[in-house]
């Protein structure tokens, strides 16, 4: 009997020891990652298993323990209730809490800041050190006929209408859902800027889209922008060139893929090129920039002056200086570039 008794005691014993162990042993495995303080953002792809987005969450050291993450779901019967996107994780997150994010399925979206001026090439490069894009792929979609078809200009490029912004994406979204997405953006903010755009000729429409793109390389004060396209606006009535260093830089950088140079010498003024607005009367064939907000404002309504000149007043500010004729323009580079 007592034998018995011994045996049963043991038993019991080691049950309890098997639980606490196993309590233990998912308390542990539960426990929040000690060593990622920040929230992070975790992928899971269509089609994504239960076991591989608990392997990837382990591998990526979100949680401790595939297993227990399987288990979970296992349990809870949500096998197939694990949601596609991409999700925030907030810190000091436990397993457990990880799985219910999962399966709530709230997408979160990210954030990108698209800066003014980019060309297409440069903005390519830009999304993929952002992680929003492949640079090759984004490239390749820009190029596309139905892409550019689209665009509705009858144009060969859609330069100038990837309208720069602050854009809320998706992780999984292509690169043709956001090139289309920044060029129905640019749409929307020509109908605010000029509600009647629809009335103007297509070819009108892109003229105003090109002057926006020379205005965005070269103003630096907003304020200064209607004032620069009121110079182009006057010269291209007198069927004088533009003279837009913006477009030799342009053909440096983007045609001929130089680096940007740090001066323009009188050789670069003189390169052979349909985009040289020293040696071509009126605007180069496409736009050289997505320009935004305020250059496309600048160019559907160009300050009223009698302007045909400026010139970089302060390098510092960004300001420059404006002349009606070649004479005060003349004494202008005098007093600025040499000095008084």
């Amino acid at each position: 009997m007592k034998n018995a008794v011994k045996i049963l005691l043991g038993i019991i014993i080691a049950v309890f020891v098997i639980v606490v162990l196993s309590v233990s042993g998912i308390y542990y495995l539960n426990k929040p990652v000690d060593n990622e303080p920040e929230e992070r953002y975790f992928s899971v792809p269509k089609g994504s298993s239960l076991g591989e987005v608990a392997d990837d969450l382990q591998k990526k050291n979100y949680i401790r323990s595939s297993l227990l993450f399987e288990g979970i779901s296992k349990v809870k019967g949500t096998e197939n209730a694990i949601k596609s996107g991409f999700f925030q994780i907030p810190p000091g997150k436990s397993t457990f809490e990880i799985h219910s994010i999962l399966i709530e399925g709230k997408e979160v979206l990210r954030k990108i800041t698209i800066p003014e001026g980019l060309t297409i090439k440069k903005l390519s490069s830009y999304l993929q050190e952002k992680g929003f894009a492949d640079a090759e792929t984004f490239l390749k979609t820009a190029h596309d006929p139905e892409i550019i078809k689209y665009a509705g200009l009858n144009s060969t490029t859609i330069e100038g209408l990837l309208y720069p912004d602050t854009y809320h994406l998706p992780l999984n979204y292509s690169e043709e859902k956001l090139i289309t997405h920044m060029i129905d953006t640019f749409y929307e903010t020509v109908a605010e800027i000029y509600p009647d755009y629809k009335k103007l000729t297509k070819e009108e429409l892109y003229q105003k889209i090109i002057l926006a793109s020379i205005i965005e390389r070269e103003y630096r004060v907003s304020e200064e922008a209607p004032l620069i396209s009121s110079v182009f606006m006057n010269r291209i009535a007198d069927g004088m060139y533009l003279g837009s260093c913006a477009t030799i830089e342009y053909i440096i950088t983007e045609v001929q893929g130089k680096p940007h140079p740090r001066f323009l010498t009188y050789e670069d003024l003189e390169i052979e090129s349909e985009y040289n607005t020293y040696t071509n009367i009126g605007l180069p064939p496409s736009p050289i920039s997505n320009p935004g907000k305020t250059a496309l404002e600048a160019a559907f309504y160009p300050a009223e002056t009698s302007y045909r000149y400026f010139l970089l007043q302060d390098q510092e500010k960004g300001t420059h200086y404006f002349s009606e004729n070649y004479d005060e323009h003349s004494r202008a580079k005098i007093l600025y570039l040499k000095g008084s």
